[in-house]
């Protein structure tokens, strides 16, 4: 970076000193000017097509799109003459023609819409174009698409691509592109499917990107309200590892608060009869997942064994490499374990009948909600979860309650359910899976307690694939690590090509599940300069370095249940509980 060449140019007046491949939009940022954009979102769409970030540059025959047009040598720029803040008003005036205007009733709010945030910016009112926009009815079944967990609306969408970039070249997936042509065209599946019907993989990534409410998750607030006033039903909720790294951003908090305590007291607000960990089924997935790893390296087991904690790559690898099914850990996502659990364990030692406890998921995944269906997640002859929320939905509930969330004091977790370790927390984090893996693995390998636990070749974003080859005793572990699913097609790629690891861990979302479909929407001025995913992956990381315990194997909890009821990882009853099969689609 320091040897990269620079270039001098100007911009409305101020001279500017930058790297050549910055673009005249970072140019522009590096003096706090601050160009509009609606389609741009770093890293994701890069494509120009909304024409709100239109500049003009001295010599160009035609305005220059910032986003996209790069910086050069003695360049002059000016980016809000009177001609441009014109055209850009009459061309968010042409988008907002087509839009209906229903913010009331939208889930992204008055301040959450970036398209919103344009027109009172601009001083544009969406009043102004009611008259040309269709009234959007629950009846228009084939534009509203209510997926198990992602819904659609067409009608809310104004084609900037970004749901199209992200599902094409981020994730690889491509349920989703433009289809017809002049005013009839949409964003939709093939054939105009809903969604549940295509290959979508329900990661969510889409829902993030997207600018306005087209895009969101299937709502169970109104699920969850039915189950808490049945008063036969014991509800018990948990609450996944970058939920707490994330869910302070709803309520004006800094990013990368971890806010932990105050998530507990308010769900114990909310009325929930238990608050419970999935950090403590982070823990329980270790302890088989490890077992599972020991077994195929030393028994001549199917390699690598992949990571199944993911639900969006479940679904991606049973779409697109069935073939290799038989490499994925046979283990429960975290939360399915956990739910597991308190409807078997728990529930004998409450002395409750599962039939009549409730277990809700607070989860940063959109995914959940589809995987939470799954009929062979049932391992109690009841589904091991009930209702998944999303980071978004509990912050939904709480504001419900009126509760003054920043100001709540901390609560503790309930036992026997509640405790876990510091390497259940980085689950949340690319990298975090296989890092808590080794640290027990490493224990039980060499039979003695080492120190050195912090893997860092594992840990971050920055590279896409992560790869490390660990000697742990006389064992030689080659492992790697992919965020994002087009990450992940490629090492898969490679692994069918011939290519040999022992242990690789798939996280559906770029930066893992801190980065996950549920979480908080950030807008374009923020995504575009600052790396949510190492924000929200610092809270987890230095909760893990804090913790008084930091191994899964040595969590009491864990030795407890493995003690007087599992047994031993990988007995028959906790395959019973704890396991699970997947199939081609």
């Amino acid at each position: 970076m320091k040897n990269k060449k620079r270039v001098q140019l100007t911009i409305d007046g101020m001279d500017v000193n930058v790297p050549e491949d910055y673009t005249i939009l970072q140019a522009a940022k590096q003096v706090n000017i601050k160009i509009p954009t609606l389609c741009f979102l770093k890293d994701v769409c890069e494509i120009g097509c909304c024409r709100m970030c239109l500049v003009e540059v001295e010599g160009a025959k035609n305005w220059q799109a910032s986003c996209v047009q790069k910086v050069a040598e003695g360049m002059v720029v000016k980016t809000h003459t009177p001609d441009i803040l014109n055209f850009r008003k009459k061309n968010l005036e042409l988008i907002l023609s087509n839009h209906p205007a229903m913010c009331q009733s939208c889930n992204r709010g008055s301040t959450g819409c970036e398209l919103k945030t344009l027109a009172n910016t601009m001083d544009t009112e969406f009043a102004n174009y009611a008259k040309n926009q269709e009234v959007v009815t629950a009846n228009q079944v084939m534009d509203i698409d209510n997926g198990i967990s992602i819904m659609r609306d067409p009608n809310r969408c104004i084609l900037c691509r970004r749901c199209i970039s992200v599902c094409h070249n981020v994730q690889t997936v491509g349920a989703i592109d433009v289809i017809n042509r002049g005013f009839g065209t949409v964003v939709s599946t093939t054939f105009n499917r809903p969604i549940d019907e295509s290959k979508c993989v329900n990661c969510g990534q889409c829902i993030n990107v997207c600018p306005t409410g087209a895009l969101q998750e299937h709502s169970s607030l109104d699920e969850l309200w039915e189950i808490m006033k049945d008063s036969t039903k014991h509800v018990v909720v948990q609450t996944a590892p970058a939920v707490r790294a994330a869910l302070g951003e709803e309520f004006d908090m800094p990013l990368g608060i971890d806010v932990t305590g105050k998530m507990v007291t308010a769900l114990r607000m909310i009325g929930f009869d238990k608050v419970f960990d999935t950090d403590t089924g982070a823990d329980l997935t270790i302890m088989e997942e490890g077992t599972e790893l020991l077994n195929r390296l030393q028994n001549g087991g199917k390699l690598p064994l992949i990571t199944s904690c993911s639900p969006g790559w479940i679904k991606f690898c049973e779409h697109f490499f069935p073939d290799m099914l038989d490499n994925l850990s046979s283990c429960k996502s975290p939360h399915e374990m956990l739910g597991a659990m308190i409807k078997s364990y728990y529930a004998e030692k409450a002395g409750i009948d599962p039939a009549n406890i409730a277990v809700v998921s607070i989860m940063p995944c959109t995914a959940k909600k589809f995987e939470a269906q799954r009929e062979e997640l049932a391992a109690t002859g009841y589904p091991d979860v009930d209702l998944v929320l999303t980071t978004r939905e509990l912050a939904k509930a709480i504001q419900a309650f009126g509760i003054d969330f920043p100001a709540l004091p901390d609560g503790d977790f309930d036992n026997p359910l509640g405790v876990s370790t510091g390497a259940a927390t980085i689950f949340g984090a690319t990298g975090g899976v296989m890092e808590a893996a080794l640290r027990t693995v490493a224990d039980i390998i060499t039979g003695e307690s080492s120190d050195s636990i912090d893997y860092m070749d594992v840990r971050g974003k920055e590279k896409g694939i992560k790869e490390v080859e660990l000697q742990i005793g006389d064992v030689t572990i080659k492992a790697a690590a992919a965020h994002g699913l087009g990450n992940a097609r490629a090492l898969m790629e490679r692994i069918q090509a011939g290519e040999h690891f022992d242990f690789v861990e798939v996280m559906a979302c770029p930066g893992g599940c801190v980065n996950g479909g549920g979480q908080p929407q950030q807008p374009s001025s923020v995504r575009n300069w600052m790396d949510l995913g190492a924000e929200r992956a610092k809270a987890l990381y230095k909760s893990d370095h804090e913790s008084f315990v930091r191994k899964s194997h040595k969590n009491p909890v864990i030795k407890e249940l493995y003690k007087t009821y599992l047994e031993k990882p990988g007995s028959e009853k906790a395959h019973h509980l704890l396991h699970t099969h997947y199939h081609a689609r």
